[in-house]
């Protein structure tokens, strides 16, 4: 028997009331379904016992904790939970949580990676669920991924076919949960032009949230008739995965020494990343340059502020001296330089480091950057 922290006073006014644990019978696929499980950003209908109180499900992935995803959930019923899942989601059990005390878990679900989102960079016809005799809507956005950082932004065009002007509203939204990032409003849009939206990655000045993202276009003629985008019902189109970092050695490589390994009368403080010389190094997360000099270990390096977090890139073993200079605003995928084996360096590789704030040798800690790297390089 559990006594669950969400009880109720009993009807004498005292004490906790018995709240029945949780239980999982079933967990089924509604949407994006695959042999035996679902796609990350499917539909799930969780059934049980107990259920009413659950505040979250966790999606465990493997053994550990570091790849958990929580989600918060409203049940539908005491029987039933519908949750969407996390486009990072990894296979394993679910568990439904009701406090410290009251939790249960499932069988191990498969979950497979999402469907890659549709490429749209040109505008095509865009029909959703709309009125009869509404304008008809052409859309397309210019990216499928968006590191953040990057230059320009990711884009959502549209046009409007109409004989006069209408009111358009556009959502992005994350599209695990639902939630609304952003909204905007334009009034008097002009009949078969182009219209341009730009998002950089941003939500009230922070970065958003890893995921998948999608642009959704509904519009208002005079007589009242309402058009939506094609991506109201379709979760590929006009939509694109957002990224916070991108792999930053453009070529073929391996992997070499890695974080402590033994080196003379110090650790080895990065990752090697072993690659030909002259291969293209760019910034895994944009910034602000901190340094960029010679120096006898680490041969040309650049050190890299992150823009929006609290961690310094470090980048050693340049073949050539980086163009860049202390102070120089750097964009997320621009090149800082090419592989090369400057310094205390057997081959051509890159050094790569990771510290944490306030930074490179200013107070900071480095920590291995092989799990970063490696997820990374995974879809990069």
């Amino acid at each position: 028997m559990v006594v669950a922290p969400i009880g109720s006073a009993d009807s004498n006014g005292g004490g906790v009331g018995y709240v029945a644990p949780p239980k999982v019978a079933t967990v089924k696929c509604v949407t994006d379904c695959v042999k035996k499980g679902v796609r990350g950003g499917g539909l799930l209908k969780v059934g049980g016992n107990g259920l009413s109180g659950v505040t979250k499900v966790i999606f465990t992935g493997g053994r550990g904790t570091r790849d958990d995803i929580a989600v918060d959930v409203k049940p539908d019923s005491d029987k039933a939970i519908k949750l969407a899942v996390p486009m990072a989601a990894q296979s394993g059990p679910l568990m439904v949580w009701a406090g410290a005390h009251s939790k249960a878990k499932s069988k191990a679900l498969k979950i497979a990676p999402p469907l890659p989102p549709i490429k749209s960079a040109t505008l095509t016809a865009s029909a959703g669920p709309s009125d009869p005799g509404a304008p008809t809507l052409e859309t397309g956005t210019s990216l499928t991924k968006y590191f953040l950082g990057s230059r320009g932004g990711v884009s959502f065009q549209y046009r409007v076919g109409s004989a006069a002007p209408v009111n358009a509203v556009i959502t992005l939204t994350r599209q695990a949960d639902g939630a609304v990032v952003q909204t905007w409003n334009a009034t008097a849009v002009a009949p078969n032009a182009i219209q341009t939206i730009r998002w950089n990655g941003l939500v009230n000045g922070e970065p958003a949230t890893e995921a998948r993202y999608g642009f959704t276009l509904a519009v208002t003629d005079s007589a009242g008739k309402v058009a939506r985008s094609a991506g109201v019902a379709n979760p590929q189109r006009d939509a694109f995965d957002l990224h916070l970092h991108e792999f930053p050695l453009r070529a073929k490589h391996t992997y070499g020494d890695g974080f402590g390994a033994g080196r003379s009368g110090h650790s080895h403080q990065g990752q090697d990343v072993m690659a030909n010389c002259g291969s293209k190094l760019v910034a895994a997360r944009g910034g602000t340059v901190k340094s960029a000099k010679f120096e006898g270990a680490a041969g040309n390096y650049v050190v890299i502020d992150g823009a929006n977090d609290d961690i310094d890139y470090v980048y050693m073993h340049l073949r050539d001296p980086s163009p860049l200079k202390e102070g120089d605003k750097v964009y997320t995928g621009q090149q800082i330089g090419v592989v090369g084996q400057t310094g205390d360096a057997s081959a051509c590789h890159l050094h790569f480091e990771e510290w944490s704030a306030p930074g490179w040798y200013s107070g900071g800690s480095a920590f291995d950057p092989t799990p970063d790297l490696q997820a990374w390089d995974a879809f990069s």
